[in-house]
């Protein structure tokens, strides 16, 4: 019940920010104007848009399914997906997209996946994510640094640092049994001088934890084949993400800037806001988009193309995975209920 109620809390404060989102943009701009322009675009480039959309989640499905086979647990690839679709709407409506894991591992458990393979598989991939997002953002700074000179170099760095900091404390919770222990100790210190509450149970469940993340440094080292073709899955699947930007440029019929350098800033855009603590990067994507992409849109046009933008590559998939979600909710509800009638029936049999 309290999960539940945790849910909800964040579907309101996600929706929350949606709403003062759009209106600190759009409060001065002619909505007609702008949904007049988005009537207009080109529909095939929406659908080739679309179709990269799910190449990305294709690609996601594919790493989860590797992972778990690798580990020797058994997943149809239509499970994969909705891994998949269950983790992006979890992570989009919860802080830090701090929900998306763990809401992964529950369904897999329900699917009697052990807990310890989910979660060395959702850790392999999660780093895997972490750095192909610095990587190509990184490769894509050098050659569009003008960018970052109007006012985003701050926020940018505050990303790649955010971005850094994961991945380094999951490399150490991977490699350095040493490290995370000190680190442990850190944490430990500080929530006794918070004087936060039954700190010895938390550091009792932290130590556990340790034991499922060192094994997968012995499995990476082993598997090294496997971590490669990872890699190279998650970079597709990042710059299909990305290249949704640039079919959607091509919808409005531009055509100045090419494929390389709409992803590049794109790349750019989703390293500098994927840090900041707000769910879904809600409110500082949209803004974000508008400043980066002033170069390559008509000051009359950007309000438009990021909200065709942001409605492909985020809002579409988080009604999807919703829908995915509640489709397994009410299954798993029917499957109860069923269970529950058995039950019932068993009993009076017995009784008779």
């Amino acid at each position: 019940m309290e999960k539940k109620k945790k849910i909800i809390r964040n579907l309101i404060l996600f929706n929350l920010l949606i709403i003062a989102t759009f209106y600190i943009i759009l409060k001065d701009q002619d909505i007609n104007q702008i949904f007049n322009i988005v009537s207009t675009v080109k529909g095939q480039f929406i659908l080739i848009a679309i179709l990269f959309l799910g190449i990305y989640i294709l690609c996601e499905a594919i790493n989860i399914g590797r992972t778990l086979k690798a580990l020797g647990e058994e997943s149809t690839f239509l499970r994969n997906i909705k891994y998949a679709l269950i983790g992006f709407f979890f992570s989009s409506i919860t802080p830090a997209a701090s929900g998306g894991q763990p809401m992964q591992i529950y369904y897999m458990y329900k699917d009697n996946i052990s807990v310890a393979n989910s979660t060395l598989a959702l850790l392999i991939n999660l780093s895997c994510m972490q750095i192909v997002t610095i990587s190509l953002a990184l490769i894509s700074v050098m050659f569009n640094n003008q960018i970052l000179r109007n006012g985003l170099i701050g926020f940018f760095i505050l990303g790649i640092t955010l971005n850094i900091i994961a991945l380094t404390l999951l490399l150490i919770a991977i490699f350095s049994k040493k490290g995370l222990d000190n680190l442990i100790s850190l944490v430990v210190k500080i929530m006794k001088k918070l004087k936060l509450k039954n700190v010895e149970q938390k550091q009792e469940k932290l130590e556990n934890q340790v034991k499922k993340y060192q094994a997968s440094s012995v499995y990476i080292k082993q598997n090294k084949k496997l971590i490669l073709k990872i890699l190279i899955t998650t970079y597709i699947e990042f710059l299909s993400l990305y290249s949704i930007s640039y079919w959607v440029y091509c919808s409005f019929g531009l055509s100045e800037s090419n494929i390389l350098q709409i992803i590049a800033l794109q790349s750019i855009l989703y390293a500098t806001v994927s840090g900041i603590p707000s769910p879904g990067a809600v409110g500082v994507s949209e803004g974000g988009f508008v400043l980066i992409f002033r170069t390559v849109y008509a000051e009359t046009m950007i309000n438009s193309a990021m909200l065709l933008n942001r409605g492909i590559n985020f809002y579409l998939l988080v009604v999807l995975s919703g829908a995915i979600v509640i489709i397994n909710l009410l299954k798993s509800k029917k499957s109860q209920k069923v269970e529950k009638n058995i039950e019932i029936m068993y009993n009076e049999t017995e009784k008779k």
